[in-house]
């Protein structure tokens, strides 16, 4: 079973008188029936927990800088009302005992912890999100990553990967943005994507009428979703939930991996990069739909600041004179990591020139950047 975390803080202009403050909060515990335990914080202010019915617990504190906070916990099926009443009598309590003492009062929503479908989300830059997510539709570890996609009432299906949200519904600016922001004509043109296993670069192109578009997704399966639809039963490959729950992003484009105007490889993008560059093969546009920039240059994150820069040099090596290269940077409030970023572009075997654009992608809920990089 769920629970439920209420918060209330109060910030004062001057610490808070202990015992009269705590006595003036016993007629409402004991009308709780709660049963009070005092905490030695070794001088650090006024700790208690509470205990009442139906499993309730209150941690009270009074911290010694002029901060009280209040944690109120609860299990799922708790009167609602009950509980809104109470805090609403622990609230105006606190504001009669430190009247004139108190410069902020602070009550937050409710948190759900350990619910059947999990609402809160990290921004990459670290703030808690919660999302209007009211089911799963999808849970399961691939051979390369987790993989989710859940149900918002605003953002529609939500793909997210080992714990990042990646790509909604609703997030067509994000397309839009890795493909040039709508400033590029696709008409006639050789394109190749990289990563993009959710096809919402991809069917965007098609629409574009180039001359042929060359997808490298090292993580698809080797049946045509289309086959497994019409046998009636589920594919065995990682990617063929993206298929069923995510048609508004990638559209009916991979049900076939060979079209008019594309190929789709189901390969590693880096030896077939390779195998590029020795052919001496070049393309209109390169797209990377690979990962995001790292946030970090801690160890855990050098093996992917190297993989970012081998697909960068191979990328630019296959680009034409007149090319371009498009891929995501991260969100804009990582400004280091972006600058990073940056300079290694700096660091390519072929010098090159880079612009930038910032674009609000609806589910991420932050502002994201976007590079455009092209020869000198």
């Amino acid at each position: 079973m769920a629970l439920r975390h209420y918060i209330l803080d109060f910030n004062l202009s001057a610490p808070a008188d202990y015992p009269s403050t705590v006595r003036g909060l016993q007629s409402i515990f004991q009308e709780q029936e709660m049963t009070e335990t005092v905490h030695d914080t070794e001088g650090h202010g006024y700790l208690a927990t509470f205990i009442g019915k139906n499993g309730r617990f209150l941690l009270l504190r009074l911290h010694s800088h002029g901060l009280v906070t209040l944690d109120l916990q609860c299990c799922e099926g708790d009167n609602t009302a009950q509980v809104d009443n109470l805090l609403n009598a622990l609230e105006k309590k606190m504001k009669s005992l430190l009247h004139g003492n108190i410069r902020r009062v602070k009550r937050l929503p409710a948190l759900t912890r350990g619910a059947a479908v999990d609402r809160y989300w990290p921004t990459a830059d670290g703030r808690l999100v919660e999302y209007d997510i009211d089911r799963v539709l999808y849970d399961e570890d691939s051979a390369y990553q987790n993989i989710k996609i859940l149900h918002s009432q605003q953002f529609g299906n939500i793909l997210i990967l080992n714990g990042d949200v990646n790509l909604a519904d609703s997030d067509l600016p994000y397309t839009q943005a890795i493909m040039g922001g709508g400033k590029e004509n696709y008409t006639g043109k050789e394109v190749l994507i990289l990563g993009g296993g959710d096809g919402g670069n991809f069917a965007e192109a098609v629409k574009l009428k180039p001359k042929m578009i060359t997808m490298v997704e090292i993580s698809f399966g080797s049946l045509r979703p289309v086959d497994v639809l019409l046998q009636g039963f589920v594919m065995s490959s990682p990617w063929f939930w993206f298929w069923t729950h995510m048609r508004k992003t990638c559209g009916s484009v991979l049900d076939n991996l060979t079209g008019d105007c594309y190929q789709v490889l189901v390969e590693d993008c880096v030896p077939v990069l390779k195998k590029y560059v020795e052919e001496g093969k070049t393309f209109d546009y390169v797209i990377n739909d690979l990962t995001a920039v790292p946030i970090s240059t801690a160890p855990e994150e050098d093996s992917t600041w190297e993989f970012l820069r081998l697909i960068l040099d191979l990328s630019i090596k296959v680009l034409r004179p007149t090319g371009k290269y498009f891929t995501q940077g991260n969100c804009a409030n990582l400004t280091e990591a972006l600058t990073l970023y940056e300079e290694q572009l700096g660091r390519l075997s072929c010098p090159v020139d880079f612009s930038k654009e910032v674009v609000c992608v609806p589910s991420y809920m932050e502002l994201w950047v976007f590079y455009t990089i092209w020869k000198k």
